[in-house]
């Protein structure tokens, strides 16, 4: 594993020299711009390892993407790496249609510390709830970012992110959000604690995203990657191009339906990515990504 393979995997070409907070956000903006959130290994009959160096050979060499055990997992050995202090934390993922988070942790993330201060670095949620920079951990104070104001707010030692959401202008009306999505003003993200984890942890959490029939990532195939305004995502056979802001806090939509001989093609032109193996779409759940 060499930093600058990496590097040039995200082509990024700025100073790594000295640990500060400007290096760090120029590296993570440039990881989401490169690297997708995808699942696609589930849906081509290949497992998703826990392990830092099958993950590396995945993005960095084979020009993959991953979930969030692979992109954070990989981002904290980018950031220790360089110097920085490191901590993984896990969290608890929102879940809309229920209006619960589940019982398990099921999503890993990083903090690091800084100058003093606690920073949240996340580069393994995807779609339109990605972080671009990374966000200070502080409670009740609006963190505006180019997808949206995203904030915590802490609660007994409960930490929760949440987003609020622009309007929403789709090119292609009829195939756009439900209405309750629509009107939703701001978003609950997860919740999680300051207390550290080991990526051992997430092993069984690894595990059961990619096995459990009703695993978002079992009954959807999604890849997303964050574009230098927007964001693209192919789930299932939808393709969502978003452009963030075009217009005041209005953000635009385009959403088109691919044909099955459309898909290997997309794939590698909008997102770089070149499977090896037969890759089947697959979207039978209603869970809303947007």
């Amino acid at each position: 594993m060499d930093i600058k393979e990496y590097f040039a995997r995200i082509s990024y070409q700025g100073s790594h020299n000295k640990p500060d907070l400007a290096t760090m956000s120029d590296i993570f903006q440039h990881h989401i711009r490169a690297v997708p959130f995808e699942n696609l290994s589930i849906h081509c009959g290949e497992s998703i390892e826990l392990n830092l160096e099958a993950t590396y050979n995945k993005i960095v060499r084979e020009k993959r993407g991953g979930w969030c055990m692979e992109n954070n997992n990989l981002l904290s050995w980018v950031l220790k790496t360089l110097g920085y202090d490191v901590i993984l934390l896990g969290a608890k993922v929102y879940v809309p249609e229920l209006d619960a988070y589940p019982d398990e942790i099921d999503h890993l993330l990083l903090q690091v510390e800084l100058d003093g201060k606690s920073y949240i670095v996340d580069g393994g949620f995807g779609m339109a709830y990605q972080l671009w920079q990374p966000m200070e951990l502080i409670s009740g104070t609006d963190q505006p970012q180019t997808p949206g104001v995203f904030r915590f707010q802490e609660e007994s030692g409960t930490w929760y992110l949440e987003k609020v959401k622009r309007k929403q202008c789709a090119l292609n009306q009829s195939t756009s959000t439900s209405q309750n999505v629509e009107n939703e003003v701001c978003r609950r993200i997860y919740l999680f604690t300051l207390q550290p984890r080991d990526i051992e942890e997430f092993r069984g959490c690894n595990a059961h995203l990619q096995t459990a029939p009703d695993s978002l990532f079992v009954t959807k195939s999604i890849c997303s990657l964050q574009t230098a305004d927007g964001i693209r995502a192919l789930v299932g056979w939808k393709l969502t191009e978003i452009k963030y802001n075009y217009r005041d806090n209005m953000d635009l939509v385009e959403i088109r339906t691919l044909a099955d001989e459309e898909i290997e093609k997309t794939l590698k032109e909008k997102f770089n990515i070149t499977l090896d193996k037969k890759f089947v779409p697959v979207n039978t759940s209603r869970l809303s990504l947007f």
